[in-house]
């Protein structure tokens, strides 16, 4: 069973992948993981391939959900996209890295931030 945490950021990678699916895209993978990290999620929007961190919050009490990203998340974001690229085969494929914020309040829709090209 998963600790309440983990369910809100799956429940938020969950409402980020349906975002994408409705702007057209194809999810490939979902919470990829290797020895160094892992990647929320991987899409593909036509010929591009969208590489996508989720942070999902209840609150914004500790400052917005993308403030958690910090430079050395970043750079394992990065270095995570080109490792996904090389083990599927892709090499030269246009790929972008994105960020989705999810906050969810108290009796209300949960809110989706989703941000192009942050890395």
């Amino acid at each position: 069973m998963k600790s309440r945490l983990a369910q809100i950021g799956a429940d938020g990678e969950t409402l980020v992948a349906t975002f994408l699916e409705k702007q057209g895209a194809v999810i490939l993978a979902r919470n990829w993981r290797i020895k160094e990290g892992e990647i929320d999620i991987v899409a593909r929007l036509g010929q591009l391939i969208l590489f996508v961190e989720v942070k999902s919050r209840t609150s914004t009490k500790f400052g917005h959900p993308l403030e958690a990203i910090s430079s050395d998340k970043a750079l394992r974001l990065q270095r995570l996209a080109l490792a996904w690229v090389a083990v599927n085969g892709h090499w030269g494929a246009d790929y972008r890295i994105d960020c989705a914020a999810v906050l969810y309040k108290s009796g209300l829709k949960p809110e989706i931030d989703y941000r192009v090209g942050v890395l």
